[in-house]
């Protein structure tokens, strides 16, 4: 691995840290779990949902690369925590937008959004039975919040050339890169957990 490279990733991490040192993840989470706020816990958001811990979320970020300019989906927002870090590490010039099958957690992710003044973020109620949004894809990232039982093909057609896809998959990470056509599939050490992905899995 070269100088560059190995820069590159050094820039990458400290972007993601950077993010998550400017948004507050209080700011996001219902005033019953601020005391829980700097904790690394996943924490109960309301709707069944909850807003991932904070080392499993660097972790998603750094894998999934986005970078200013990006198009990205965020599949499964919740509180939209995980939409306006996202807002932060595009900009300038790019765009998220986030899907969130429970419509209070809808209006409550809105809200947070509004707050943080993440302009270039926004959320929308997801569609049951349907992943994703495909109406405004293709999409350069896509970053998935929920686990599956396997990857499903709508979130990998979403995906433009030279896109990333980062996706729990029965528990194991997955980061799936589209290049020329092609898909390819590498998992992550480590477990995690996350609330199921409520859509029609392949």
């Amino acid at each position: 691995m070269g100088p560059g490279r190995r820069l590159r990733r050094t820039s990458d991490a400290a972007r993601v840290i950077e993010a998550m040192t400017a948004v507050d993840r209080l700011g996001f989470l219902p005033p019953d779990q601020h005391r829980f706020a700097r904790a690394d816990l996943a924490l109960r958001i309301g709707s069944g949902a909850t807003c991932s811990q904070p080392s499993t979320v660097e972790r998603m970020l750094h894998l999934l690369g986005a970078r200013p300019g990006d198009r990205v989906l965020d599949v499964g927002s919740g509180s939209g925590w995980t939409t306006a870090l996202l807002a932060r590490l595009v900009a300038p010039g790019g765009w998220v937008v986030g899907v969130e099958i429970e419509p209070d957690l809808v209006e409550v992710g809105r809200a947070n959004l509004l707050a943080a003044g993440c302009s270039s973020a926004r959320l929308e109620q997801a569609v049951p039975g349907h992943v994703g949004r495909p109406e405004e894809a293709p999409y350069d990232r896509i970053l998935v919040s929920a686990e599956a039982r396997s990857t499903p093909s709508a979130l990998t057609d979403q995906l433009a050339d030279g896109g990333r896809l980062v996706i729990p998959v029965r528990g194991v990470l997955h980061v799936i890169d589209r290049a020329g056509g092609e898909l390819r599939d590498r998992s992550v050490a480590g477990t995690y957990q996350f609330v199921p992905l409520r859509a029609a899995d392949d």
